[in-house]
């Protein structure tokens, strides 16, 4: 029978082998023949026949092909069974059995009964059997151990054969699975193998990785598992051999040797397969590494060449030469600077340049990939290297010729000196006229390493710098030094022409008597008085004339000293720009070292261990806008300012462009205490030492953050001396207006330093407008309400008060101050009271001291008498806050021209005759401030009966009706006005409280009349008055006035009656007083402002003034 092609497994049929119905012992017969045995089975005839059939297809296919091949020995035990069941099993063995038959043993049953019946049916029927082989039917073991012997029989047969069938069936299980397993893992490697090999490389380092990193991951695998594959054949070769280890005598039977022979095959042959393995990965291997290696190369190849692209780029801006020896110095330190950034690409591209022919050395794949890329990269460093040695090359030849041209420039500056320095009338003696011409002689000796030898020479040697401004600024050079060398040639010969006539022999003459008490040189009058001889007169007449040709020769000597005195101006100008140039670069210089050194080190990871907590998230804070400050200067003010090298007197106009940029320094000055604050907390950190280490700074950090308001304030000195040496130059106005900006930003800087210390104001300060001023005063307080006591301690017990001014309000502080440690006490200041510029008045005198004046509002309810440290400072105050009042006053008009406009439109039909307009105006007035709203209109006419009608007798007083109704037709001009109406001057006491109009008829400074203790209204003082609103309908006869015309007080006559002259009409005439003062107030004797608010009836007049309306809240605590 043939074997089926695939034969079954023992895990398979496990079951059924384990009912153990037959078995394969592993004995042999004589020739070799394998033994089967079917043991008493007495449910054998129940075996299902595909069972049966797969237990001897499974039996047969476990021996070697050429055992099987001589055919197998069947052993039937039945001894215990009958015959009928031994008559079905062996029909049934025969019918079935897969292979081929040798021998076929029956041990018969041993009962004499059933012998009986099994001779005689052997006998009459064994062709039933239809077998090829014989039946051989044995009646005791004795007789089985003829035809095998007993070694190859188990023990239940009566043999030796150590068998079991447990661990049989345990053996052939592993046996078989051991061999799938080769056979999977073999089938795995090939697949893996083909995978590998049909992979194509990537072209780029992250794929080439990852595919790496994949086929590593799963050879891995397949290592492991192989490795467990061997480790299991391995373990289970050991137990194949371990009945050999426990008995040395007893050897395998041939089944035994066949499973172990099978084990040792699979375990060689699954060694073979992992060489072949590994032979074929560590290829595989080397190639995916050289392939990360090339697609490492070339991405390393584009960014170096990418890298080397770019400084080629950088170097080809380098085209600049230089305009000066400090720009050329300046270049060449760029120059070095460059290089030295650049050095990292260059070894990074000669590195990789060597990482390539390490790779061809190693027998890389790629090598003609590799190679031209070598090639590229050494030729990239090469011109590199090439063009960088060029530019210095240049640099330095633009350095050697700005050498040349400063030493001929300083040579010229020294030359022009040394001509100023000569007095020419010293040189008029024969022995100051040689030591001049010895100097001259000297100095031009040293010209020889000094000048411009050939223009010619220099064009030749220097031809590769010479651009068109270079060789022009040769070309200057060049025309001074001719210059300057004619002037000395001119000065030679002068002095040559004096030396050699000083040496001319006179011939000696005795003078007359008379003549020795005469001076030397005559006058022309006394000469032609003389009687002299006609000898001696030419004789005299001779040095006298020839003085005077010696003078005229000189006199063009002379007439160049202005020129040299104008050339020595332009030297130091050029001087002071020298400096400034240098001081600038040194500073930007400076702000780059601090922002790179200091301020990114803090970013620095590998600095991080070293930051104080405290510094954390701090570099705002510390260095406040620097890096603001180095860009404007480094990126605009630095190359605007070398734009007037040759031009220094016009380096105004670069300050005056820039002036807004400047304002950087206010935000940098006010952050200054709180990088002073962290500074003092922090400067004990190892980052600061380990920073100004690597710096190798002298100074510590705080000296270089001093820096930018060092510099902010050397400007205006730059600009000074620019100045002092530029008073004739076409730019000096330009330098006077930017010294001024500047010194305007050095005072924004400074108030705003102490704006930012005031502490304890609710509001918020910028609210309050732009601070004019600051400053600290001694004040007095000088209130009509409060105890008496308070206001006596108040009058003789001054205050110190910081104040500050701004364009709405004007702030009452008490200075403190905070001491650090071991640093300048910084002040803070303590808001007290503030006033609104709407409601003040000042009063610019005060007697007794010049030093001081008087704010006050609420009608004078509320003064505060302030003594300035100075005059001066007085002087300014003043004047500031009455530019205030002023833009109050224009505001106030403007809004009140543009109301009026608006009434007029709205009112179609004017007022009856009999309404007064100024009562209905003043109620209007009132209402409105009662409200809070705008002023009305200050533009209008006063009605011809109140300008001119005399006064009534009996009614002069201030609180008189008429009085009253004409308070508020007089303002103050030019003095400003608040927006808000008037102050109350000073009234009688029974004087209505809310009433807030000045009296018209106070014209002179009230402050003095309450020192003075009088109340009440004052005389008119002859003097000029602007008038506002005037009246044009009057009388024909009548003096009309209309609005700014400009009226002289003249004197006083009888009756009450004022001689009036309008300077506008040119017309006089005599005004009552009553009138006129209605109408007036002084402009030259009173010295107080106001502000304040009339109706569109109103006149307005004077320079004195009063201020504003009440302010809301009483003025208290000035004194904490």
């Amino acid at each position: 029978m043939h074997r089926d092609i695939s034969p079954l497994c023992a895990a398979d049929i496990q079951d059924q082998l384990k009912k153990r119905f037959a078995y394969l012992s592993g004995g042999r017969g004589q020739d070799g023949s394998p033994v089967i045995t079917f043991p008493d089975y007495p449910a054998f005839s129940d075996v299902p026949d595909k069972e049966f059939q797969n237990v001897m297809t499974y039996l047969t296919s476990i021996p070697s092909l050429q055992d099987a091949g001589i055919g197998f020995i069947l052993v039937i035990d039945r001894r215990q069974d009958k015959w009928t069941s031994v008559k079905a099993s062996i029909l049934r063995i025969a019918a079935s059995f897969p292979a081929n038959l040798r021998l076929v043993l029956v041990l018969r049953p041993t009962g004499l009964l059933q012998r009986t019946l099994s001779d005689l049916a052997l006998k009459f029927n064994r062709d039933d059997f239809n077998m090829k082989v014989p039946v051989i039917m044995l009646s005791s073991v004795p007789e089985l151990h003829g035809y095998i012997d007993k070694s190859q029989l188990t023990e239940d047969l009566g043999g030796t054969l150590d068998y079991c069938h447990t661990r049989w069936l345990c053996h052939r299980t592993a046996i078989e699975g051991f061999a799938l397993m080769v056979k999977q893992t073999a089938q795995m490697l090939q697949s893996f193998g083909t995978e590998l090999a049909e992979t194509e490389l990537p072209n780029d380092v992250p794929s080439t990785n990852s595919v790496l990193c994949a086929h590593t991951e799963k050879k891995d695998k397949a290592k492991e598992d192989m490795k467990l594959a061997l480790d299991e054949g391995r373990s289970l070769l050991e137990n194949i051999r371990e009945p050999l280890g426990k008995c040395g005598e007893q050897s395998l039977n041939q089944d035994q040797l066949d499973n172990q022979t099978t084990v040792q095959r699979l375990l060689d042959q699954l060694t073979e397969t992992e060489a072949a393995f590994d032979e074929f990965w560590a290829k595989h291997e080397q190639k995916l590494r050289q392939c990360l290696q090339l697609r490492q190369f070339e991405q390393d190849f584009r960014e170096v060449k990418a890298s080397l692209d770019a400084l080629a780029q950088k170097i080809a801006t380098f085209t600049d030469v230089g305009n000066s020896r400090a720009h050329a110095e300046h270049l060449l330190k760029d120059l070095a600077s460059f290089e030295d950034k650049s050095s990292a690409s260059m070894e990074r591209a000669r590195g990789l340049s060597l990482e390539g022919e390490q790779l061809i050395d190693s027998k890389h794949y790629a090598v003609d990939s590799i190679r031209p890329k070598c090639h590229e990269l050494q030729h990239l460093c090469e011109q590199f290297v090439a063009e960088v040695e060029r530019r210095r090359e240049l640099l330095s030849k633009s350095l050697e010729l700005h050498h040349l041209l400063e030493a001929s420039m300083k040579w010229c500056d020294q030359g022009i000196y040394l001509l100023a320095s000569q007095p020419v009338d010293k040189c008029q003696s024969q022995d100051g006229a040689e030591a001049a011409l010895q100097e001259i002689e000297k100095f031009l000796e040293t010209g020889a390493e000094n000048k411009i030898q050939e223009l010619s020479k220099i064009y030749q040697d220097y031809e590769s710098i010479l651009t068109k401004d270079l060789m022009e600024h040769v070309q200057k050079v060049f025309q001074k030094q001719e210059g300057m060398e004619e002037m000395f040639h001119r000065r030679q010969a002068s002095l040559k022409k004096l030396a050699a006539k000083q040496m001319r022999p006179v011939q000696p003459v005795a003078p007359r008597p008379e003549a020795l008490t005469k001076s030397p040189c005559p006058s022309p009058g006394s000469r032609r008085g003389s009687e002299n001889s006609s000898e001696g007169s030419g004789l005299r007449r001779g040095p006298y004339r020839r003085a005077k040709s010696e003078m005229s020769e000189s006199r063009p000597g002379r007439s160049s000293s202005t020129g040299d005195e104008e050339e020595g101006l332009a030297i130091l100008r050029r001087h002071v720009m020298n400096e400034l140039l240098d001081t600038e670069r040194v500073y930007v210089e400076e702000l780059l070292c601090v922002l790179e050194g200091y301020a990114a080190e803090l970013d620095n990871p590998l600095m991080a261990h070293l930051v104080s907590p405290g510094l954390q998230n701090k570099k705002d804070v510390l260095f406040g806008n620097m890096e603001e400050i180095y860009h404007f200067h480094n990126r605009i003010f630095l190359r605007e300012l070398e734009g007037y090298t040759d031009c220094p007197e016009l380096v105004g106009r670069c300050f005056l462009e820039r002036m807004e940029e400047f304002q950087i320094y206010e935000k940098y000055c006010q952050n200054k205490p709180r990088s002073e604050s962290l500074w003092r907390q922090c400067s004990d950190s190892p980052f600061f030492q380990e920073c100004q280490r690597k710096l190798d700074h002298k100074l510590s950090l705080d000296s270089y953050l001093l820096k930018p308001v060092q510099r902010i304030t050397k400007y205006q000195l730059l600009l000074k001396e620019m100045l002092k040496y530029s008073r004739s130059c076409a730019g000096a106005e330009h330098l006077q207006e930017a010294l001024s900006s500047i010194l305007g930003v050095l005072k924004t800087v400074n108030d705003s330093m102490h704006l930012i210390a005031v502490t304890g104001y609710d509001g918020n300060l910028s609210e309050l407008g732009k601070l004019l001023m600051q400053g600290s005063f001694s004040v007095w307080t000088d209130h009509k309400k409060g105890h008496s006591k308070v206001k006596d301690l108040a009058r003789f017990k001054p205050m110190q008060r910081h104040l500050f001014l701004h364009e709405k309000a004007v702030l009452f502080c008490k200075r403190r101050e905070e001491s650090g440690e071991g640093y300048e006490k910084a002040p803070s200041y303590s808001y007290k009271q503030s006033l609104n510029m709407a409601a003040v008045g000042i009063t610019e005198s005060v007697k007794g001291d010049v030093r001081k004046f008087e704010i006050w509002c609420n009608g004078r309810e509320e003064v505060y008498i302030v003594q300035a440290p100075t005059p001066e400072v007085k002087a300014a105050w003043v004047s500031e806050i009455r530019k205030v009042l002023t833009s109050q006053l224009q505001a106030c008009r403007e809004a009140s021209q543009h109301r009026a406009l608006e009434q007029s439109q709205s009112l179609p039909l004017p007022a009856p005759p009999g309404t007064s307009p100024s009562k209905g105006t003043t109620r209007n007035i009132k209402k409105l401030e009662e409200r809070k709203t705008d002023p009305l209109s200050l533009e209008g006419y006063v009605s011809p009966t109140s300008l001119l009608k005399p006064p009534e007798k009996g009614r002069a007083s201030p609180t008189s009706p008429d009085k009253k109704a004409k308070r508020h037709e007089v303002k103050s001009d030019p003095t400003p006005f608040g927006v808000r109406g008037w102050t109350k001057t000073s009234q009688p006491s029974e004087a209505p409280e809310d009433d807030g109009w000045s009296s018209a008829e106070e014209l002179i400074n009230s402050s003095d009349a309450e020192e003075e203790g009088r109340v009440g209204p004052r005389k008119l003082v002859p003097g000029k008055y602007t008038v506002v609103l005037g009246d044009e309908k009057g009388s024909p006869d009548a003096f009309a006035v209309r609005s700014g015309d400009v009226v002289e007080v003249v004197q006083e006559g009888d009756e009450g009656l004022w001689y009036v002259r309008n300077l506008t009409s040119s017309k006089e005439s005599w005004v009552p007083a009553s009138s006129l003062a209605s109408l007036l107030c002084t402009s030259g004797s009173a010295q107080c402002l106001s502000s304040s608010e009339s109706s569109a009836g109103s006149t307005l007049l004077s320079a004195s003034s009063s201020c504003g309306e009440s302010c809301g809240a009483p003025l208290s605590e000035l004194q904490g």
